[in-house]
């Protein structure tokens, strides 16, 4: 099995996690498959660096490497430099199929009729250990066969999966393992002082919070969200709104999303939906240092993102929550994302000449107007604004897939108006369309789709033809997402969190300037060996100390409870 290694090792810890804390490994257990040799160390065992052998002829593998990663980073351990992760291959290989028992260690075995004795009897101990409750329940003993038994599971699937891995690219999907170690292990800075602000009157100002924001609307009775009153709104300022088949309206958060950025003045309405049927504060997983720390689920997606968990990364609830990020003193927090990331990477992939001149002139929208003559040659963003928005919501209802009923609903015009617009991008395009299609046809004939570095997805029974035009771009922007972090985290930038198309990074302000450098840098490189040297543009948001990141699509609700909790804590100050 692959000669090219010296030594393959299976690694296993076991480790405390506490919430929104870095892991406290407890013990390890470490199998090298060639010459037989087996570890097993405690927790007072550890020393400054691994007991087994590293470097590039050495193979580290292991199930969801970088919980194991995230316990070297704890430990002060250099990561190895050639990593396996057996889920993502199990993933790879059942993306978009059925997997009866789930995608976990047992779920793997069981897909491919392995014994599972041992794996499936180790839940109970692991939330022990995982909550920190196993002293005086489970003795060292005990939990190092635990630990190797998982080990011995990891090596009955290993031997299996071997002839079915895609080596050199399987290499980098676990190299990305161990940047999303590094992010977990880095957090996002939190104003835990505001964030104790709000978990305190939260529930307190939600009345006052409804009754302000409903003044423009009259959609509420108490807390209660009125679907006929809400109707009658819709009817009143002549907004076409999309239904069910039963002829319901569709209230979902991402219509509701979608309408909003059609009709600003729903905005406000929709944020407090999502405030209200959403908002766990204290679900946010934040440790003792005030970073919010979640696992990233990487590779947990049909595309290959990063699935955090919505209620405890601070990016999964309502945008006005993102003014709790603050950098420490004397340092700062910077947003960078790739410029019209999707459209980019469709131009470059497709071949589509006019694609990519309307990317690289830098507003692909307007662009896409003039080549469409819908507006002059010398035509502005400010001359032109309302027909650059309406292309521009057509570019992105054509990324998401929408047809002319869908894309006239998001942009508030009759059907007419968006099927002419969908006629214009398959004219202006035409060569991205005969690679779209060509894509789906493929997909539907060969039963699957993949990216430039191997990431497939299986056409399974409930396929769907507009995801599946839509994972070229989707799927090959998380290949780009995974090597820019990889790129920034080995040249030494402490990224904190991943987000879609973009990353959070954080430095103390003498190195800020230079941080930012490298995170481009490591962004456009990303993007040009994914896209066969197509370099896509990035955009930075600096945040220094003492100011809060924010997001402008959340300003005004943050301002407004910010407001109510003030005039709260002024009431009490003068009762008391």
């Amino acid at each position: 099995m692959w000669p090219f290694f010296r030594e393959i090792v299976l690694v296993d810890f076991e480790f405390e996690a506490l919430q929104g804390e870095r892991p406290n490994p407890v013990c390890l257990v470490a199998w090298e498959l060639r010459s037989g040799r087996k570890f097993r160390i405690w927790k007072d065992q550890f020393g400054p660096a691994p007991p087994y052998a590293t470097g590039p002829d050495v193979l580290f593998a292991a199930y969801y490497a970088s919980a194991e990663l995230g316990c070297y980073r704890a430990l002060g351990w250099r990561p190895p430099e050639r990593i396996l992760d057996l889920f993502i291959e199990f993933r790879n290989r059942t993306n978009g199929l059925g997997t009866p028992a789930g995608a976990g260690l047992l779920g793997a075995l069981t897909y491919f009729g392995l014994d599972s004795i041992g794996a499936s009897e180790k839940k109970e101990l692991q939330k022990c250990i995982g909550a920190g409750t196993w002293h005086g329940h489970f003795t060292n003993q005990e939990i190092l066969d635990y630990c190797e038994q998982d080990v011995a599971a990891v090596q009955r699937l290993l031997l299996v999966m071997a002839p079915l891995i895609d080596m050199p690219r399987a290499l980098l999907r676990g190299r990305y393992m161990m940047a999303a170690a590094a992010m977990e292990h880095n957090g996002v800075p939190i104003d835990t002082v505001t964030l104790e602000l709000l978990q305190q009157n939260w529930t307190a100002i939600q009345d006052q919070l409804i009754a302000e924001i409903d003044t423009d609307y009259h959609v509420f009775e108490g807390c209660t969200f009125k679907h006929n009153r809400f109707d009658q709104f819709l009817a009143e300022h002549r907004i076409p709104w999309p239904r069910h088949e039963s002829g319901s309206l569709d209230l979902g958060d991402g219509t509701f999303r979608q309408m909003a950025k059609a009709h600003p003045q729903i905005s406000p309405l929709r944020e407090l939906r999502s405030a209200l049927s959403e908002l766990r504060l204290n679900d946010l997983s934040v440790g003792k240092d005030g970073r919010n720390r979640v696992i990233l689920s990487a590779f947990r997606s049909r595309s290959g993102r990063n699935q955090p968990s919505n209620s405890k990364f601070i990016f999964g609830p309502s945008v006005w929550l993102r003014g709790l990020i603050q950098p420490p003193p004397g340092h700062g927090v910077v947003y960078v994302d790739w410029s019209q990331q999707e459209f980019g990477i469709a131009a470059a992939l497709s071949g589509d000449t006019a694609m990519q001149e309307a990317y690289r002139s830098g507003d692909p929208y307007l662009t896409f107007a003039k080549q469409a003559k819908a507006v002059p040659a010398v035509a502005t963003k400010n001359s032109h604004r309302a027909e650059r928005e309406l292309f521009k919501q057509c570019v992105l209802g054509v990324q998401y897939g929408m047809e002319d009923k869908s894309l006239a609903a998001r942009i508030g015009q009759p059907t007419i108006v968006a099927r002419e617009l969908l006629r214009a991008h398959r004219e202006t395009y035409r060569r991205f369309w005969a690679w779209s299609d060509a894509a789906l046809d493929h997909a539907m004939l060969n039963g699957s789709l993949h990216t430039v570095f191997g990431w497939y997805v299986h056409v399974g029974e409930s396929a769907n033809p507009r995801s599946l035009r839509n994972f070229p771009m989707q799927a090959n922007g998380a290949e780009m997402l995974r090597l820019a972090c990889c790129l920034a985290v080995e040249r030494g930038v402490e990224i904190c969190a991943p987000v879609h198309d973009a990353v959070l990074i954080s430095a103390p302000e003498e190195r800020l300037e230079i941080d930012i450098r490298t995170t481009r840098d490591a962004m456009a490189e990303a993007s040009r060996t994914v896209l066969n040297g197509f370099e896509l543009s990035t955009d930075v948001k600096i945040t220094r100390w003492p100011d809060r990141y924010m997001d402008e699509r959340g300003t005004v609700m943050w301002e407004r409870v910010m407001k109510l909790i003030g005039e709260r804590s002024h009431r009490e100050r003068l009762i008391a």
